[in-house]
């Protein structure tokens, strides 16, 4: 057999197709509302961290930082296989979109954060002077900003998490990698799994793309 039937094999990975897509979506779904919930929680813990009372603060600090420490298979695994030890049993997405969320929200915390402090003070101080509360100040003239500065390291962290979904065929979910291996091992040939490959790229790589034309884009704009 030469390289083109044992990786590129196009009967097998027309057969394999369903497969396929099936576990895309799944995967899509998975990494869609990890990005969700890892937005809310992580802009949650970055206001707290800013503005938060000091226990609160220290609090989300210890969050962040173990989060950002721990392995994503690790946590994986220890949500879905240990819990259960305590009483709590979660599906394998349940267990998936509830680990990539909490990893999630720990970057994107830091990411909503320097986004948040590198707005200058002088701007809040003169919301605050002509009458502004806290939560009009942070709506109107705080996130509005901060949000163009960390556009580009949040879609960053949202192409990380869609591949970081991959993980989760440990815990025996259906996605995209998962299904791949099963369709590699009931053809014994890999060409499911470049396929596989090929979804992922076909998928991600139009963000990258947005990303370095975002960046590109802010740069510009900052240096007018």
């Amino acid at each position: 057999m030469n390289i083109f039937d044992t990786f590129f094999n196009i009967p097998i990975l027309l057969d394999s197709l369903p497969m396929l897509l099936k576990g895309l979506g799944i995967t899509i779904a998975l990494g869609g509302i990890s990005i969700i919930f890892g937005l809310v929680l992580g802009l949650t813990f970055a206001l707290v961290r800013i503005y938060g009372h000091p226990i609160l603060k220290m609090l989300a600090g210890i969050y962040i930082n173990i989060l950002r420490s721990i392995p994503i298979l690790v946590l994986l695994i220890l949500v879905y296989y240990a819990l259960p030890f305590v009483g709590i049993r979660l599906s394998a997405f349940s267990a998936s979109v509830l680990t990539l969320s909490l990893v999630s929200s720990a970057y994107t915390a830091e990411i909503f954060r320097s986004g948040i402090e590198a707005i200058p003070q002088g701007q809040i101080e003169a919301a605050m002077a002509l009458g502004f509360r806290f939560i009009p100040t942070l709506r109107d003239v705080i996130l509005p900003q901060a949000v163009k500065i960390v556009i580009p390291p949040l879609t960053s962290n949202c192409i990380n998490v869609v591949k970081d979904t991959a993980l989760a065929s440990v815990v025996a979910m259906p996605d995209l990698l998962k299904q791949a291996t099963q369709a590699q091992a009931l053809a014994a040939n890999p060409t499911p799994l470049i396929g596989a490959a090929l979804m992922y790229l076909i998928m991600l790589l139009p963000l990258v793309s947005i990303v370095g034309r975002l960046e590109r884009y802010l740069t510009v704009s900052h240096t007018r």
